[in-house]
């Protein structure tokens, strides 16, 4: 059981991996918005967001539904977002201790 879950949150920590699978969040965040919309945020390829989204939707992070012609997109898992505020704190952490050790010499 413990490996199951290990595996799974390795596949889950993947999705994540992405900075591109990251901004499809970010735009998101508390909407449900048109791939078009999404396309135009990031202004790349539709090929490129659809692979990036169904990696997004097999990990259960984003659902999708048919609007008539259009593909809608959420975020299912809005703890993702507790992650994401997880990881920036860290990282601002870490910048902060860097920079007031590059302030004593330290570095």
């Amino acid at each position: 059981m413990k490996d199951t879950i290990f595996k799974m949150s390795s596949s889950y920590l993947k999705a994540l991996a992405h900075p591109t699978r990251l901004k499809i969040l970010d735009i998101l965040k508390d909407k449900e918005l048109c791939v078009c919309v999404i396309l135009e945020e990031l202004q790349l390829e539709q090929s490129n967001v659809s692979q990036h989204l169904k990696v997004l939707r097999e990990q259960g992070i984003v659902k999708s539904r048919r609007d008539g012609s259009k593909i809608m997109y959420k975020v299912k898992d809005k703890n993702v977002f507790i992650i994401f505020d997880n990881v920036k704190e860290s990282l601002l952490n870490q910048l902060e201790e860097t920079s007031a050790e590059l302030k004593k010499g330290g570095v």
